[in-house]
């Protein structure tokens, strides 16, 4: 009876320890997926953040001009960005992936989150069960356009505030935001000379905020969803521009330049996956994210017209340097 029990504790305390070992090799595996779904990450928003710069720091300043203090303007603007082709894409091996391999061969080219649609197929082993899934598809789209609402107030001493807003908006596979506020300042009401001839001068220092989220990762497993299908990135940048501008008769052109400087911060930001229940799988993941933050310093050109009639004007711009941007806004004078 003693030996029959001796070999119970035995078997029992292999089971145990066979368990722990299957464990800890199945969260090892998970730690695997979770370097391949940061890996993936990184590749795969980075373009669509770097673009979102030069979609916040487009069309802030209507005019070089020495304000009105407390002349409030009012504007609309639709701004289109147009997505360069050497961001649409990249190539991905399976010697990048620790937990994934590609279902049909050694190497494929997948969109990024500015890219097309097309998808392929990677699977991976956890434990004794497959986890499959498909890469998740771009916005497919060769322009992006979104409107949003901006304003201005005239202040004393040749300042201006400038507010910008954009609800969130849909931009077919990708949600989009944008607000900020702007100080600008003129600086050739100082040499009258030059206000004389029309022609002006200003600074303006302006903080912007955007957020873009898209579907990601819908990763099934035996322990449930893991929570990872929606990915956000958020872009906060600072501006520093100078603009320089002519009027002839009811036109304004101006020339303006500015250096950005761009914090770029991601997080998973969908619905819990069932995995939770086991594991704070979402929280791991956006520490993990933190791994890929990013600044981005840039210097990016302006061009743009402006005529007037009445109250109203219309201007276009255009932005230019790693990318190309447009913006057109209609604006009412108000007083």
């Amino acid at each position: 009876m003693r030996k029959v029990f001796i070999n119970i504790l035995t078997a029992t305390a292999l089971l145990c320890t066979g368990r722990a070992v299957a464990q800890a090799e199945e969260l090892q595996q998970i730690g695997h997926l979770l370097n391949d779904a940061l890996f993936f990450s990184d590749q795969y928003v980075t373009p669509i953040s770097d673009a979102a710069v030069y979609q916040s720091v487009s069309g802030w300043v209507r005019s070089a001009k020495n304000p009105e203090p407390w002349q409030v303007g009012l504007e609309f603007h639709a701004n289109v960005f147009f997505t360069p082709q050497h961001d649409r894409t990249f190539t991905i091996y399976n010697s990048d992936f620790s937990f994934f391999q590609l279902q049909e061969g050694t190497s494929a080219t997948v969109p990024t989150a500015v890219g097309n649609d097309y998808q392929v197929t990677m699977i991976g082993m956890l434990g004794d069960s497959e986890v499959r899934l498909k890469t998740p598809e771009g916005i497919d789209m060769k322009t992006v356009a979104y409107p949003y609402l901006q304003a201005s107030l005239g202040l004393p001493y040749g300042s201006e505030l400038v507010i910008k807003y954009s609800p969130q908006v849909n931009l077919k596979k990708s949600d989009y935001q944008v607000y900020g506020f702007g100080l600008r300042h003129n600086l050739s009401h100082y040499f009258i000379s030059l206000a004389d001839k029309k022609f002006h001068i200003s600074v303006l220092a302006a903080y912007s905020k955007e957020e873009v989220s898209f579907s990601f990762l819908d990763i099934q497993t035996d322990y449930g969803t893991l929570g990872i299908n929606k990915l956000t990135g958020m872009v906060d940048t600072w501006q520093f521009q100078g603009s320089v501008s002519k009027e002839y008769d009811a036109w304004e052109f101006m020339g303006s330049f500015m250096v950005t400087t761009s914090d770029l911060k991601y997080k998973v930001s969908g619905e819990k996956g069932t995995v939770e229940e086991i594991l704070p799988f979402q929280t791991i993941v956006n520490n993990r994210l933190k791994e890929i933050y990013k600044t981005r310093v840039n210097y990016i050109g302006e061009v743009s017209a402006k005529y007037s009639f009445g109250k109203f004007n219309v201007q276009t711009a255009l932005n230019f340097g790693k990318f190309v941007n447009t913006n057109v806004s209609l604006q009412y004078i108000v007083n």
